[in-house]
Formats: C-alpha cells, structure tokens, sequence
C-alpha cells in the first residue's frame, strides 16, 4: 500500500515502476467516465492528460444532456451556444434560461442533467392581482425572479396556472414556494410582519395538478398549523402538490395547477407567493437530503 499518488499518475522519480494511470488510452477512460456523475468528471479532469482530454469530450458530455437539451438551447440566441463543445453546452445549460417573459425559468441539474422548472407568480392567474385593496407586489432577493405577489385580504383565494414543456421522461414533483406573513429589511437584519396574517387556520388550502394525458394528484394543507409553527413562521416552505409520469412518447406535456381556499365565509390574508416548481423526483429528494429536510 505504499505506492504514492504521484506514482500513480505516472511520476516514478526516474525509475520506471510499472504501468500507470497515465498509460490508459484516452478511450478506456472516456468508457469509465461515461458512469461518473459531472462533477466527478471535473475532479478527474485534474488527475493526468489522458482524464483531462476524455473528462472534454464531446460523445462524454452528449451522453450528460438530457434528451431535449436542443429544446432548451432554442430558447437562448444561437451565438451564445454556436462555438460551444458539448461541455460547454452543459455549463450554459445548467444556469436559469428565461422563458415567456421572463415569467418561467428551466435549467439542468449539475449532478443528473435533469430538467428543472420553476415559474413565478406573475406567470400564473391569481384572482384579484390588479386590486391593490387586496394584492401587492414585493421586490425582493430572495425569489429567483426578485418579485413575489403579497396577499393583505381576500375572501375568494385562488391562483392557477399552466404550463406546457417537451419534458423527458421521468417522474416530476410539482411544489409551492410560500411564506406567511410578508419580509423587509431592517438595518440590515431580515424582519417579518404578521399583521395581515389571518384565517389560514380555520379551513385548509386545497391544491391540485393535473396533466394533458389524465393524470391528477391533489391534497390540502392547513397554512397556519403546528407544523407550520414548529418549521417557524419566518421562513419559506414547499408545498408538494403531488408527482406525475412523463413517457417516452409524449413530445409535450401539459401541466396545469391550483391552489385555492374559497369558502367565503371568512377572509384571510398575510401571505406571499413566490413560484411553483418542477422537479425531477429523485433531484427533489436529494436536495431535501442536502438541506436536512424531512
């Protein structure tokens, strides 16, 4: 066990050992690395010349893209992706693109190639928006699209929106991003306001998903609960809404979602609404993992 890392990558002070890494065609390690995840790739790239020129290959990185990644690239102006190798097509790729107005975003994962959504609130429907009496706009760093709709109170709750994407196939999570009460900044510090939040513990928000080719999920959620509490208050939450199952035959799938609380026997208010995302289940899963989420 002695054998030293330099030697394994060919360096022998002068004395020939044996083979080493550095004696591996270029083709054999494209073949292993085709199994490695991207950023295992990168940190191989480091270890001699023959890792670095088959960690660039092109058939390498073909096989990282996810099967749409052309749909992707249509969305961007052709100079920015014309030189690029496929590498660089991965890196341009896995970086937010706007779509619709800037209103939705898609970009790969770095660890998988899969394709991710996320779409802000001022690219859905929600009832009364125009009517500052009841809604209002916050400017804002931390929403990805800087902007999230604050509810102060309505009696009718209802946001809806669409989407439709030539995604993979795999199985999504579709999920929202919210926050009860409303956040500024003061001398620098974070502060929450719960003046207007009311009425999310008397009834249960009831959210939905439904797909074009007929498959539904839905479930309800008290926003204002224990475990609402215990996550605290001054934080963002996901709201998972359900999953659904992309096929290899579908060159577009169209998704469309709910949340709505319309018993109109109370009002309630004091909430923010950031965006809905898509993600690939098994990508959802480890970011959870990663944040130490239940």
């Amino acid at each position: 066990m002695g054998l030293s890392f330099s030697n394994l990558n060919g360096e022998h002070n002068g004395s020939s050992i044996g083979p080493s890494l550095g004696d591996i065609p270029e083709s054999c390690v494209a073949c292993v690395i085709l199994h490695l995840t991207p950023p295992e790739i990168c940190n191989l790239a480091r270890l001699n010349r023959a890792f670095r020129g088959a960690a660039s290959s092109d058939s390498v990185w073909e096989r990282k893209l996810p099967s749409n990644y052309k749909d992707l690239l249509d969305l961007l102006p052709v100079e920015r992706y014309r030189s690029l190798s496929k590498k660089g097509v991965f890196a341009l790729l896995s970086r937010p693109i706007p779509f619709d107005d800037g209103n939705k975003e898609v970009w790969i994962d770095r660890v998988t190639g899969r394709v991710c959504m996320a779409v802000s609130a001022k690219g859905m429907a929600i009832t009364g928006i125009e009517d500052r009496r009841y809604w209002n706009w916050i400017d804002t760093e931390e929403s990805r699209f800087h902007a999230v709709a604050y509810l102060q109170q309505i009696w009718w709750f209802e946001v809806d929106g669409m989407v439709s994407f030539n995604l993979p196939p795999g199985t999504y999570c579709l999920s929202f991003r919210i926050h009860l009460g409303r956040f500024s900044k003061r001398l620098g510090r974070r502060v929450c306001h719960f003046e207007h939040t009311h009425g999310w513990e008397i009834k249960p928000v009831r959210f939905s998903l439904s797909t074009s080719d007929g498959q539904e999920a839905s479930c309800e959620y008290y926003l204002a609960d224990k475990e609402a509490e215990q996550a605290g208050r001054e934080s963002w939450r996901d709201y998972k809404v359900g999953e659904f199952v992309v096929g290899c035959s579908e060159p577009t799938t169209e998704v469309q979602w709910s949340m709505k609380q319309i018993d109109c026997t109370h009002s309630k208010g004091g909430i923010c609404v950031d965006s809905v995302f898509i993600i690939p289940t098994d990508v959802k899963e480890r970011n959870k993992r990663k944040a130490g989420v239940k």
